[in-house]
């Protein structure tokens, strides 16, 4: 089956949710239907995303107790991966479906159903790593908006954003969702949220076709001590 035939279902899912001014209730009836083999999810490849994997390697381990949190975490592999390099793991999804399954793979993380227009107040500013990918990029520009605030607002000071997203450049069409984001909406998450952007790059993904991808990381300054 092709990229955009398992994203067929998808999508004529979202476009019913968002027509009836429900932008995140698709999920759940896509992963419903997913259990019961009636739909793929074109995003849950049962492993941890290499985009991911590969910023952590670059990056040292956490110190002990580091807080981490994987935001739409469908299944729970970049979760269970978080959870493996030594984070202590909540991940958190819309659909209650897609969270019981994860529970059930990654024991060791904490999962839980949430939403990223409207997290649990006690998460402000509670993680030292918020991870978010190929979320952002299935929401509609209003919420999309809405929701990098909201999660920009889980980090912690001396923590990271990390945000990875399909790419386009300005001029380019927006296309189906998923739909790309282009290189001011990644910006304009450190811009309006008091983040720093230290780090931005496109790259390309290993599916076939590549798929471009933005690499981002924000930092929220740590509190001068005293």
């Amino acid at each position: 089956m092709t990229t955009d035939a398992k994203r067929a279902r998808a999508r004529a899912l979202a476009a019913e949710a968002i027509a009836a001014g429900e932008p995140e209730a698709w999920f759940e009836r896509l992963y419903q239907e997913a259990e019961a083999g009636e739909a793929i999810v074109p995003w849950d490849d049962r492993r941890a995303n290499p985009l991911l994997v590969a910023w952590l390697d670059r990056h040292a381990a956490p110190r002990l107790g580091a807080r981490a949190l994987d935001v739409g975490c469908g299944t729970g592999d970049n979760a269970g991966e978080l959870a493996s390099r030594g984070w202590a793991v909540t991940a958190f999804d819309v659909a209650p479906t897609a969270v019981a399954v994860a529970s059930v793979r990654f024991p060791e993380v904490t999962c839980e159903v949430a939403s990223a227009l409207d997290p649990p107040p006690a998460w402000r500013e509670a993680f030292d790593l918020v991870v978010e990918i190929y979320t952002l990029q299935v929401l509609p520009p209003a919420e999309r908006a809405r929701a990098a605030q909201a999660l920009a607002g889980l980090v912690a000071p001396g923590g990271t954003l990390l945000v990875i997203a399909r790419a386009r450049e300005v001029d380019d069409p927006p296309g189906a969702m998923p739909w790309p984001l282009v290189e001011a909406e990644i910006r304009a998450i450190g811009e309006t949220s008091g983040l720093v952007c230290a780090e931005l790059g496109a790259v390309l993904d290993d599916e076939t076709p590549p798929v471009r991808r933005w690499v981002a990381a924000f930092t929220r300054p740590a509190r001068a001590e005293g």
